[in-house]
């Protein structure tokens, strides 16, 4: 009996970690002790088991493990993204997103969806937290497209879609913890997810504007009175030109300087252009653009500003992550400070949150590393390696087989209970069938996403169910009574976005190739010759053995004995052994000086 249960003790405290879960305990408690009441069931069945073999002093090295955790830089990055989109949540950069992209896209139908859609990117890659960018929106976008005449199932599904784009887009916290756990480098993560974020934002546009075509009464345009801006395309679309223009100038003259960077540089430039445009037309009187130009300017300039500060820093190799992060920290104060925002209650409440989420983190991990501790030591990862590596269909097989596992399991785990617990379980049999660890990551990422926006247990739709109307209200501008948002309203207009998402999982999956762009252009190495340059043959002194270094290999296995004192004496010619380029060509043909020959 005992043998049974040493033999199988991996599996159990899995099972056991499972029931802690159930039964409600925070998740770090419950991880720190499962793995110390396991440890202590392991040290008492090593002497009677030879399944098991575990000692008190292996507790020793926990402390190192914890303080490990502590040290670790990649992680400093979390509290500082957390701190910039908590500070540009309470300073309502969200709200003058949507109010002055709604304006852009009203006239057309579907208009505020698609804004919706593009601010939940932008946010996305400014704000980074899902619970911030989900309820921001539904605060400010659902009552106005309630207010219009917009479907509630739609509305609700592309506030929550939109919301979770933060899951995925740079600079994503998801991809920072994963990042860490794959002991792969953030700015490669950061890298490879660019394509499938993007992808997955044109997918939703696609989907609105061909929604837009087959039921125009669900989302019907502004009504003319309300777009306070006016019009004006024609003057943003030319500004947008010049723009361009600059971008391929500038890409054009610093092409042959900076190379592959050029690009960002070049998109960094023609952005601060078109600020100074709208900014000289405003102070200086000029006119030439319309208000909703420069205001559509003026308001989408700053994140995008902000983005190139944090992702291009990162990209370019400038800075390190955790470097963006705190620049975009800074960044972020000094935007609220611009907009007059910045005031001891905002710095305050994005302080409480950074610190409680912070603390979230550390105990998750130091949890995590307890349960490791002791699962590693009875062998826990071998045995979740076999078990996976045996499923039928080699490496799809296995990124199927984990993406539905992943899928199920953050209906109850946040994504830092899963990157922590889960992730370092599953790196051992990706490596086993040579799964390339970011492309893994950002299968994860999106699979993580799906989850997040999944009925009936999301998290994205309990953040919109807590901001929804739940009863009907009159509203404030039009008068007329506005019906409540049911959950079941919620449920429905997620589920298209979720078909979306799997598509999205589907085609990562599929077709690596837009992820592994990550690693750059492959080097051509087939004419590529490495030669040692010759030293001649007067030899090294005392070392007259290495006499002739990098000089040609002597024909069928020649070698040239070394007198004392390093002088080269006649050819010998020998057998050949074995490679005999390798040793004419350094010289190592014979003994050195005092070792060989005669004495």
């Amino acid at each position: 009996m005992i043998d049974l249960i040493a033999h199988n003790l991996a599996p159990i405290m899995f099972v056991s970690m499972a029931v802690f879960l159930l039964f409600g305990y925070p998740i770090s408690f419950a991880l720190a002790a499962n793995g110390l009441l396991f440890f202590f069931i392991g040290v008492f069945l090593t002497p009677h088991s030879t399944e098991v073999n575990l000692g008190w002093n292996l507790l020793q090295a926990l402390g190192d493990r914890v303080f490990g955790i502590m040290r670790n830089d990649t992680l400093l990055a979390i509290p500082f993204f957390t701190f910039m989109g908590i500070v540009l949540e309470r300073s309502r950069m969200a709200e003058d997103l949507l109010e002055t992209v709604g304006q852009l896209f009203g006239p057309m139908r579907g208009g505020l969806a698609l804004a919706v859609v593009l601010v939940g990117a932008l946010l996305a890659a400014t704000i980074g937290v899902v619970a911030a960018s989900v309820i921001s929106m539904g605060l400010i976008s659902l009552p106005i497209m309630l207010r219009y005449g917009y479907d509630r199932r739609l509305a609700t599904g592309v506030i929550a879609a939109a919301g979770t784009l933060t899951q995925i887009l740079p600079p994503s916290l998801v991809l920072i913890v994963l990042a860490d756990q794959l002991g792969r480098s953030v700015g490669d993560m950061y890298r490879a997810a660019l394509l499938p974020g993007l992808a997955l934002t044109g997918l939703y546009l696609v989907y609105v504007l061909v929604l837009s075509v087959l039921r125009p009464k669900s989302m019907p345009a502004l009504p003319p009175e309300v777009r306070t801006l006016g019009s004006g395309v024609v003057s943003l679309l030319v500004a947008f030109a010049i723009a361009i223009g600059v971008f391929f100038v500038a890409r054009w003259y610093l092409a042959e300087d900076l190379g592959a960077n050029a690009g960002i540089w070049s998109a960094g430039i023609a952005v601060l252009v078109l600020l100074m445009m709208a900014l000289a037309d405003g102070w200086l009187g000029l006119n030439l653009l319309s208000n909703l130009a420069r205001q559509v300017i003026i308001v989408m300039i700053p994140p995008l500003a902000l983005i190139f500060v944090v992702l291009g820093t990162i990209f370019l190799g400038i800075a390190t992550p955790t470097e963006g992060g705190a620049m975009g920290a800074m960044g972020a104060l000094i935007l609220a400070g611009i907009k007059r925002r910045l005031t001891f209650n905002v710095v305050n409440q994005a302080l409480l949150a950074t610190v409680r989420l912070s603390s979230f983190v550390m105990f998750i991990l130091i949890g995590a590393t307890v349960f490791s501790l002791t699962y590693y030591s009875i062998n826990g990862h071998i045995w979740v390696k076999d078990l996976l590596t045996a499923l039928p269909g080699g490496e799809y097989g296995f990124l199927l087989a984990v993406a539905t596992i992943i899928f199920f399991l953050a209906f109850f785990l946040d994504f830092f209970e899963l990157s922590f617990v889960i992730v370092p379980l599953l790196i051992p049999a990706a490596n086993a069938l040579g799964i390339d660890l970011v492309w893994f990551g950002i299968i994860l990422a999106v699979v993580m996403q799906t989850s997040f926006l999944t009925p009936p247990v999301g998290f994205a739709l309990f953040y919109l169910r807590s901001v929804a109307p739940r009863k009907s209200y009159i509203d404030k501008i039009t008068g007329g009574r506005i019906g409540a948002v049911s959950t079941a309203d919620i449920y429905r207009g997620t589920v298209p976005f979720v078909a979306l998402q799997i598509v999205m999982v589907g085609v990562v999956i599929a077709f690596p190739q837009i992820v592994m762009h990550y690693k750059g252009p492959v080097a051509d190495t087939s004419n590529i010759r490495i030669q040692i340059p010759s030293s001649g043959n007067g030899g090294l002194g005392g070392l007259g053995g290495f006499g002739g270094l990098g000089g040609p290999a002597a024909p069928g296995g020649t070698t040239t004995t070394p007198a004392p004192g390093g002088t080269p004496a006649a050819p010998q010619t020998e057998e050949p052994q074995g490679n005999n380029g390798l040793g004419g060509g350094l010289g190592l043909g014979g003994p050195p000086p005092g070792l060989g020959g005669s004495n």
